[in-house]
């Protein structure tokens, strides 16, 4: 039985191609098509954008990318297991398919993207995806803003909670500051764990990030050493946990009061103090 796009259900392809997923790759399979659909869309219109995804598996936001509208879909894949059932998306979409096999911590997006628009849409692998969104976020050599114009990812909710924090909040730190100097970053929707094969034990949720053009001027080497120090002791006032770079003197000189705490100080403070360096 053909689905809405003229392909096989997700099942079928799985059971077909033996593709049982791999707790070691961080593999968790979407199989609604509806659900993936709704992924895709939340990114925007995919209509002249090339788009790249990580870690595609069977093809199921694969599918939904390209019924959508997009360019072109390069998309990533560690496991080989998986490149024939991609072989028949592509064939099915000719010339809009480009599957690279190889590990997407260690490849260069911005040396892949061509002109054009260009957005990231990928359901992560739950090992690696923190990494790579921080290697999007600071890319080395740090050029911004980035090859890219919006990102829609996946995450462990507690992850996603990470990223869209603020000061105040509970989930707030190193990962919600470099997300919140460079990027408008929102919780789009939830997805349960039973939507997955296997199912995880935790909530997911996809984040839609838009890089700021102009965002704060900021050596980000800086920035990483002041967050590192003032969240790896997070319970203590900032004069003790940044003791390294300078304590009390630093604080004094960026204009902040050494008896806070990391959580209390804004994106805009932990910049300030950075350039105090």
């Amino acid at each position: 039985m053909a689905t809405l796009d003229g392909l096989p259900p997700l099942r079928d392809v799985i059971q077909r191609h033996g593709l049982d997923a791999k707790k070691a790759l961080g593999q968790n399979f979407l199989l609604d098509l509806n659900l993936t659909q709704k992924i895709a869309r939340s990114a925007g219109p995919l209509q002249d954008a090339t788009v790249f995804e990580v870690g595609p598996g069977p093809g199921g936001l694969t599918r939904a990318i390209l019924s959508l509208g997009a360019k072109k879909v390069i998309a990533v894949e560690r496991d080989s297991r998986c490149l024939p059932a991609l072989a028949e998306i592509g064939e099915h979409y000719p010339g809009r398919l480009e599957v690279i096999e190889g590990d997407a911590l260690k490849t260069d997006f911005a040396a892949l993207a061509p002109e054009g628009p260009v957005k990231i849409i990928a359901n992560l692998p739950y090992n690696v995806g923190t990494q790579l969104l921080i290697n999007w976020l600071l890319p080395s050599p740090d050029r911004w803003p980035p090859f890219w114009e919006s990102l829609t990812l996946m995450f462990q909710k507690e992850v996603g909670q990470r990223i869209v924090a603020d000061e105040e909040d509970d989930h707030y730190g190193r990962l919600g500051v470099l997300a919140g100097w460079r990027t408008d970053a929102h919780m789009v929707f939830d997805v349960p764990p039973q939507a997955f094969t296997p199912p995880p034990k935790v909530t997911s949720t996809v984040v839609h990030l838009t890089p700021r053009q102009n965002p704060l001027p900021c050596d980000v080497a800086k920035l990483e050493r002041v967050t590192h120090a003032a969240f790896g002791q997070r319970r203590k006032m900032l004069r003790q946990s940044v003791k390294s770079l300078g304590g009390e003197a630093l604080l004094v000189k960026a204009g902040i009061d050494p008896a806070r705490r990391a959580e209390t100080l804004s994106v805009e403070e932990f910049v300030r103090l950075a350039n105090c360096l």
